[in-house]
């Protein structure tokens, strides 16, 4: 696909030529026709949810490493986490400014909001799962398993009853750049659902190796997993059993290719999932995949996305947190669930 964002590259598709000027592809430039060409669909169903006169926007760009937004309606506001500089950032939508809602913030990558409009977030350097209380205060949910400290948590959703679910791979403890010190995993790269009310912490999948984003489908029969220890990597789908508080019948969901690497995704209210995904020059983005497993759509961006919410007044505009900078799209579609 050729993107007039990315002209400077013209008709250059060799490997040579993408390696030669990889600063280009990262340069910026807002789109001058509609309907935006870096909005593609990859088949008919769907032409209704690219809007005809809506284009990507770059709301901000200043991060290292942008990970987990979150949608605060009654803030008008994006919260999301730049790790290797240790901060939570906040975009406003009514003046378009960020600043650092907290610093340090024990690195921390996703975030998702609860069923009382409260901050949970997943920190690498403390090794937990916290929840921020409406007058500041921050609570631990989350710091082991059986008497042993947690992995680094990676992605979190709360699901209708209050539970929290999250991701439990070795990522943030694997170097010092996400994290402050390494260490050596003391628990399996679990799935963990938390109970509300007597606050256990369970296994709820315990096969996947390196488990990253994950998400409910709409009406919270299926949770979406990304699998980040296959090569190619693969999404797999559960089924939500024992009323609402295991998982079943663990499968591939949409096996990628080589070279795409999705992370995050959340759920639109016809169930399709809206993927952030890294494959490469001219390919980083969005790609959005029917609760069949097809690929129907793709949004390209200049640098890889990394993860992905619905917000504004009527959940419809796409926010992607996407390596160094912060991304916006109004969309035929709108958020299901929370965060």
């Amino acid at each position: 696909m050729h993107h007039p964002r990315r002209a400077v590259l013209g008709a250059a598709s060799s490997v040579a030529a993408l390696a030669a000027a990889p600063a280009a592809w990262a340069r910026w430039e807002d789109t001058v026709r509609y309907p935006d060409p870096a909005i593609e669909i990859l088949d008919p169903s769907f032409t209704r949810h690219r809007l005809f006169n809506a284009a990507v926007e770059r709301l901000w760009t200043g991060a290292r490493w942008s990970e987990g937004p979150v949608w605060f309606g009654d803030m008008r506001a994006v919260f999301w986490s730049d790790i290797p500089n240790n901060r939570i950032l906040r975009w406003d939508e009514a003046t378009g400014r960020v600043a650092e809602f907290r610093k340090p913030s024990n690195h921390p990558n996703g975030n998702t909001r609860d069923r009382e409009g409260r901050l949970v977030t997943c920190e690498h350097d403390a090794r937990r799962v916290t929840r921020t209380e409406h007058d500041g205060r921050i609570t631990t949910l989350a710091d082991s398993h059986d008497g042993k400290p947690l992995n680094s948590p990676n992605d979190a959703v709360v699901k209708s009853d209050g539970s929290v679910w999250f991701t439990d791979p070795p990522w943030g403890i694997n170097g010092v750049y996400e994290g402050t010190r390494r260490a050596e995993p003391q628990l399996p790269t679990n799935v963990y659902r938390l109970d509300p009310q007597s606050r256990r912490l369970e296994v709820v999948a315990g096969d996947i190796r390196n488990p990253n984003g994950l998400a409910f489908s709409p009406d919270e029969r299926r949770l979406y997993v990304m699998d980040g220890g296959m090569s190619p990597r693969v999404i797999r789908v559960f089924d939500v059993a024992e009323n609402g508080t295991g998982l079943a019948n663990g499968r591939a969901f949409y096996q990628c290719r080589d070279g795409e690497t999705p992370d995050g995704f959340r759920c639109d209210t016809d169930g399709n999932l809206w993927c952030g995904w890294g494959m490469g020059p001219g390919l980083d983005g969005v790609r959005v995949i029917n609760p069949e497993g097809k690929a129907i759509g793709h949004v390209h961006l200049p640098e890889r996305c990394a993860n992905l919410c619905f917000g504004g007044e009527r959940r419809n505009r796409l926010f992607m947190a996407a390596s160094k900078g912060l991304y916006a799209l109004y969309v035929g579609a709108q958020g299901a669930g929370l965060g």
